[in-house]
């Protein structure tokens, strides 16, 4: 029984071990979500389908062949014929059978040039499924990084919690010598042992939220939510932007921009190729056959020939009932609202790029405040602990003491979580992910 005990516990501590082990770091959750995120793999194979459709032959710039066999079989049990000189014949039971086969091949060409127009437009709309492809890659590691960065500091704030807890059990222990020495009223030992008991009960509610964070990551990662794993400690800011250097080359880069102005590109071709359709168009045939036919009455009772077939078709548009020009006159609109998109695309991206680099610099601006706050807030803590052990203090100035401290430690842990979103952002939308 004691060696089983034994194993059991050696399986347990290995186990732990191996878990605290599995380290995820920015990088690694970034290539996770990369390989396995659904909303990149639906973007991809959206982005592969407008590659594949971009074809010649899906333009209307190849020919098409194809092989076609017939074969009739008719059977009349009275067949009365009539013929020009007067006689006439009446058979029963007659038959007839005829079969056909041949290669044919049709080509167009010309349609008023619009095959070049749409094989254009195809490749334009494939150029546009990868913008799309990477700008909803771009959202996904936004969604990914600012997800990651919440479990650390959903992290930060637990510590912060267990680093207050250490002051509070330090304050009880104090108190509760006092009080054994008849120097400290109960009542102080009684709310410093209620104070730490909230503060123990913050430490497994922030467990919780981040249990709840680290699923919703795993989520993001394409995997299971119980996958267990660790983050980094802390949340580093090493982000110095240019903004002027960055505006430069914002619309050059942005994909939400990039997308809009491939979609006026689109839809200008669009317009070009509907116009196509006013012009006269030839196709051109070939091909080469076999024809056989079996005839119990008549004149000719067999037929047969076989050997090449040429033709051309010429067809001009005339009249098609104002079809031709409603499709057009659509085109345009839907051109002139693509030229509305762009235009408002321009003004969010440079909105929110204008947003997102005042948020960086305002938050960093508190940042650097409550980093000083901390120092402040620390010392303070200590000094009245100091005072609480010498007797030369209140139980409540230690205790507004490790509030303030406490505070300070979760206002900077959101300043350093709402820079590092911040900066994410700006890098978003430069495409700089």
């Amino acid at each position: 029984m004691k060696k089983t005990s034994l194993f059991i516990t050696i399986l347990v501590i290995a186990f732990s071990a191996s878990r605290a082990q599995q380290m995820l770091t920015p990088d690694s959750a970034i290539r996770l979500a990369l390989k396995n995120n659904y909303d990149i793999l639906t973007a991809r194979a959206t982005a592969d389908i407008d590659r594949a459709n971009n074809k010649a032959g899906n333009a209307g710039m190849l020919p098409s062949v194809g092989i076609t066999a017939t074969d009739d079989f008719s059977l009349s049990n009275q067949a009365d014929q009539h013929f020009s000189d007067g006689s006439s014949s009446s058979n029963t039971n007659t038959q007839a059978n005829s079969y056909a086969a041949g290669i044919s091949l049709k080509w167009t060409l010309f349609d008023g040039g619009k095959m070049f127009v749409t094989k254009r437009k195809l490749n334009e709309i494939e150029s546009l499924g990868e913008i799309q492809f990477r700008d909803k890659v771009l959202q996904t590691l936004y969604d990914v990084y600012a997800g990651y960065y919440n479990v650390v500091k959903q992290k930060e704030q637990l510590n912060a919690v267990k680093e207050v807890i250490r002051f509070n059990e330090e304050r009880v222990s104090l108190l509760q010598a006092s009080f054994n020495a008849g120097l400290a009223p109960k009542n102080d030992l009684l709310q410093a042992k209620i104070d730490l008991n909230v503060y123990q009960e913050s430490a497994i509610s922030q467990e919780t939220v981040i249990l709840a964070a680290k699923r919703q990551l795993n989520q993001l990662l394409g995997r299971d939510p119980e996958v267990f794993f660790d983050v980094i400690d802390s949340i580093k800011i090493d982000f110095r932007p240019d903004p002027d250097e960055l505006a430069k080359k914002l619309f050059s880069s942005n994909t939400a921009f990039l997308t809009s102005q491939k979609q006026v590109a689109v839809a200008g071709l669009g317009i070009k190729e509907l116009k196509r359709l006013y012009l006269p168009s030839l196709d051109f045939s070939a091909g080469y056959g076999f024809t056989h036919g079996d005839y119990t009455i008549g004149s000719v009772r067999l037929n047969e020939y076989y050997g090449p077939v040429l033709g051309a078709t010429l067809f001009i548009p005339l009249y098609q009932s104002g079809n031709i020009s409603r499709q057009v006159s659509v085109a345009r609109l839907q051109f002139e609202s693509a030229q509305f998109n762009l235009e408002n695309t321009r003004l969010q991206v440079n909105t929110q790029f204008r947003l997102a680099l005042t948020d960086f610099d305002n938050q960093m601006r508190l940042l650097k405040i409550e980093r000083e706050n901390l120092v402040l807030a620390r010392e303070n803590l200590g000094i009245s602990m100091h005072r609480l052990e010498l007797g030369q203090t209140t139980a409540l100035e230690v205790r507004q003491a490790q509030e303030s401290f406490q505070q300070s430690l979760t206002r900077l842990t959101n300043f350093e979580y709402s820079a590092k979103v911040a900066e994410i952002k700006v890098k978003q939308l430069m495409a700089a992910l």
